[in-house]
């Protein structure tokens, strides 16, 4: 269900808080299920930015404007969990985002999105760190006190 509600935000730009209550209205989920998809769709779009960074570091050669809006979401979700969630296992996030993208991308999804997740699982360390950098000297005061 976060899937589908990421899927149709980068898609239509409707609002995530009606997509989800219209998805929830759809397909009903117990009370923890719900609070999960909730966290994950809200993860998302706060660390959008990051994401997008992160896949556009690991995939330099598909800009994440030119990556299919199924793969997009998907990969965004799973980055999410694998950078910023504790709650799910990275073997389970990683064959979860490949099942999706099996179940709604193109014949080649699967095979795209294990590749891209495999290199972020093998590169993690090293790429969050790197993204650290990067927002800390975007954020660093300037020479001479402005």
């Amino acid at each position: 269900m976060a899937f589908q509600v990421l899927f149709e935000v980068d898609v239509t730009g409707h609002h995530p808080g009606k997509a989800l209550r219209e998805r929830l209205t759809d397909q009903q989920l117990a009370a923890e299920g719900e609070a999960f998809c909730r966290r994950l769709v809200d993860g998302v779009l706060q660390h959008l930015e990051t994401l997008d960074a992160i896949l556009e570091r690991i995939a330099p050669e598909w800009p994440i404007d030119q990556i299919a809006p199924v793969d997009r979401a998907i990969l965004r979700l799973a980055t999410f969990e694998l950078a910023f969630s504790e709650e799910t296992p990275s073997k389970v996030a990683i064959n979860e985002a490949v099942e999706l993208a099996k179940l709604f991308g193109s014949e080649s999804s699967g095979r795209f999105v294990n590749g891209v997740l495999g290199t972020l699982m093998t590169h993690q360390q090293s790429i969050l760190a790197h993204l650290d950098r990067e927002k800390t000297s975007q954020h660093a005061p300037s020479p001479g006190g402005d």
